[in-house]
């Protein structure tokens, strides 16, 4: 009987800790602005800026040459990634598709 209640605690914390979040969703963005390429930046990361008409957000990609896209308004779709921003800098996304 006893086990039985041990074990019925460690499920309950368990599942009480974990989020009921299916992961797909968490973090998307859709933002559209003009591509420009990153000089000089007080952080370091990303390889080029989207700039919208209030905010710029830090690009990185593993399938998208930016440079393509460079002082063109266009839309990305990608993640947030966790654990930024930093250094005072731009939130980074991790982009996966691009349109005109």
């Amino acid at each position: 009987m006893k086990k039985i209640l041990i074990l019925s605690l460690f499920v309950a914390a368990l599942s009480g800790c974990t989020t009921m979040n299916n992961g797909k969703s968490a973090g998307a963005v859709t933002v559209s602005g003009k591509i420009e390429k990153l000089g000089m930046t007080t952080f370091q990361y990303g390889t080029h800026l989207l700039k919208t008409a209030d905010k710029s957000y830090a690009l990185k990609s593993n399938s998208i040459n930016f440079d393509n896209y460079l002082n063109r308004e266009v839309t990305v779709k990608g993640k947030k990634v966790a654990g930024y921003p930093v250094d005072g800098g731009p939130e980074l996304i991790d982009v996966t598709l691009i349109k005109f």
